[in-house]
């Protein structure tokens, strides 16, 4: 193999395997507060979002807020100047993506969004909590 042929392949490997990392990596990191999708039933009669046709594949931080005891997701950390929000899924996105479904779903300013399950409503909103807690 001709040495320009060889240093090609090694470039493209090295170029491949740069990128399969920069895709996987940033899921491991993680410092600070942690973030989560708190979930509280409320009485608000407003518009709501109907989640009843979310996927729990598309919405996972969502599914999991509405099946936990203490109403709220896995915890999220943002690392390297929100660097990792790029390529990785978030409660950020969903809740973004929820505002933007039903926009008059939307209350104090955007720090909540009212979400309706079969007829049960939930108010949804990201908090954090400090890292040692």
């Amino acid at each position: 193999m001709r040495p320009l042929m060889r240093n090609a392949l090694l470039a493209v490997g090295l170029v491949v395997v740069l990128l399969l990392a920069l895709g996987a990596l940033p899921g491991y990191l993680g410092s600070g507060e942690y973030y989560y999708l708190e979930a509280t039933d409320t009485d608000d009669n407003g518009t709501a979002v109907d989640i009843e046709g979310l996927s729990e594949q598309r919405y996972p931080y969502l599914t999991t807020a509405l099946a936990a005891e203490n109403g709220r997701s896995d915890g999220y950390q943002r690392a390297l100047g929100e660097f990792k929000d790029a390529f990785t899924h978030s409660p950020f996105d969903e809740y973004d993506s929820l505002q933007q479904l039903e926009p008059e779903a939307v209350r104090d300013d955007g720090d909540r969004v009212i979400i309706d399950r079969d007829g049960d409503r939930y108010s949804l909103r990201i908090v954090t909590e400090p890292e040692d807690q």
